[in-house]
């Protein structure tokens, strides 16, 4: 699957606040101040995971109904997706 610029772009944020939380920490900031960082990444990262999912969904059905696979069987694939990220 190729993936989009905007993709690579969400986790480049991600990856800019994981190190914002590892300055915090080194600068001994509040626990929850932490907590409250890593509960916004934690969020990102599941926000990219649907939007991941959703998109690669959407050219596996499109697929499916060029080459005749069971379009059923891609949903419960994508949905046994976002059920193992969780």
């Amino acid at each position: 699957m190729e993936y989009q610029q905007d993709v690579k772009n969400r986790l480049k944020r991600i990856e800019g606040q994981v190190r914002g939380v590892l300055r915090m920490m080194e600068e001994e900031k509040d626990c929850k101040d932490v907590i409250t960082q890593l509960s916004a990444v934690r969020s990102a990262v599941d926000r990219a995971i649907g939007y991941i999912v959703a998109r690669n969904l959407e050219s596996c059905i499109i697929q499916s109904q060029d080459t005749g696979e069971d379009t059923e069987k891609v949903i419960q694939e994508a949905v046994q997706m976002i059920v193992k990220s969780r």
